[in-house]
Formats: structure tokens, sequence, C-alpha cells
């Protein structure tokens, strides 16, 4: 059965571009983002890759780590990480794990085969330190990810894990969020004490706590 939201992380323990990697060592008391390349050498990935490497500091600074994978081996991606780094301005700066056997792809379902029996799809993992699953996107290899999004689920993620509320549509950092209805009026007054907007008796819109 596929990994559901809620799910413990499969762990596992593979080499990568820094070294061995025992995935739940690894993670320790942090967030991350475990996502996944339909091989080395391809066009898009070489972008992706890239592009998080350049943002990297935003993810550090959310305690997030970034973790890629591919289903080819450790000399391959070596080879491939020097034309990141010539193509897209950026060397890569977080871990690559080398997945040839497929372990990882495996556990973490990852190959689609009526999408394509040889690849991995782009699957996004986010990981809550209690490596709880809390995030799943998957694409299809002909469509890169949007880094945006992923930072912006994240912190929609880790501020609602604190708070008793939720984000709404198209919601950035910093923006008027939603009580929760599993709180009532009582515990709000005690929550949000500035008072909130009453919309419908079920859509309450606070300012984001901080």
């Amino acid at each position: 059965m596929a990994l559901q939201l809620g799910d413990t992380a499969p762990d596992f323990t593979v080499e990568s571009t820094e070294g061995e990697i025992s995935f739940h060592d690894w993670l320790g008391n942090d967030w991350a983002v475990l996502f996944s390349h339909p091989a080395d050498y391809t066009p898009v990935c070489t972008t992706e890759l890239g592009a998080f490497a350049k943002r990297r500091p935003e993810f550090d600074q959310r305690g997030v780590k970034l973790l890629g994978v591919s289903v080819d081996p450790l000399d391959s991606h070596q080879g491939w990480a020097k034309d990141i780094e010539t193509t897209q301005g950026a060397a890569l700066n977080y871990p690559l794990l080398a997945d040839p056997d497929q372990t990882v792809a495996n556990l973490y379902g990852m190959i689609h085969p009526k999408a394509d029996p040889k690849v991995t799809v782009r699957t996004v993992f986010v990981i809550d330190p209690d490596k709880k699953i809390r995030l799943t996107l998957t694409y299809p290899p002909s469509t890169g990810r949007n880094v945006d999004e992923i930072l912006r689920v994240i912190d929609s993620l880790q501020l609602t894990s604190k708070h008793q509320v939720a984000t709404p549509v198209d919601w950035q950092n910093g923006e008027d969020v939603i009580i929760a209805p599993s709180v009532s009026d009582e515990a709000a007054k005690e929550r949000f004490p500035e008072g909130w907007e009453t919309k419908t008796s079920y859509l309450r819109v606070v300012r984001q706590p901080r």
C-alpha cells in the first residue's frame, strides 16, 4: 500500500554524495524534504537540483534538511554534479542518494509502472522531526517542481503544528489564517485574545500567530 500522511517515513541506509546516510539518524530532530529524480543527466532534474542548491539557506532557516535521490550509482552522481554547477550556477550542497538497486525508490513508492516502468516519478516527501510523513507531491517525469510551493507548504505545516489554525487558499507566510473548527469560541478567546473576524460559524479569520 502506498505511504500515507501520518505514516512513519521508512528508514534506510544508502550511499550518497556526502557519504553513507542512515536516514532516521541523519534526520535527527529536523524536518526534511526527500525528493526523487527519474535519472542522472536529465535536463529537468538538472534545473531542479540547481534551484534547491541556490535556495538551501531558505530551508536551513526553517530547520529543514534537503535530500535528493536518483536510481543511478554514485560515480554518475559525481559527474552529474559538475554539470549542475556549470549550467545552474550552484554547486550541489546537500546529499544526493545513490539508489541503483531501488531500495529507497521501492520503500517510498517512487516507481509508477503505468507512467514509466524504468524511472522514478518526481515525488516530494516532507517529513517532520517525529519521522512522520506530512506531505506528498507527485509530478510526472516531464514536469519540474515548484520550490516556492514546497517552502509555502512547509511554512503552513510548521505553523499549524504549533497553533490550532489552518491556512487558506494561496496563503503566504505572514497573512491571516483560519481558526481550526475544533476550537470553540470560548477556547479561541483564550488562544486569540486580540479577537478574530467571523465570516460564518465555521470560518473564523485571525491574524497569524507569531
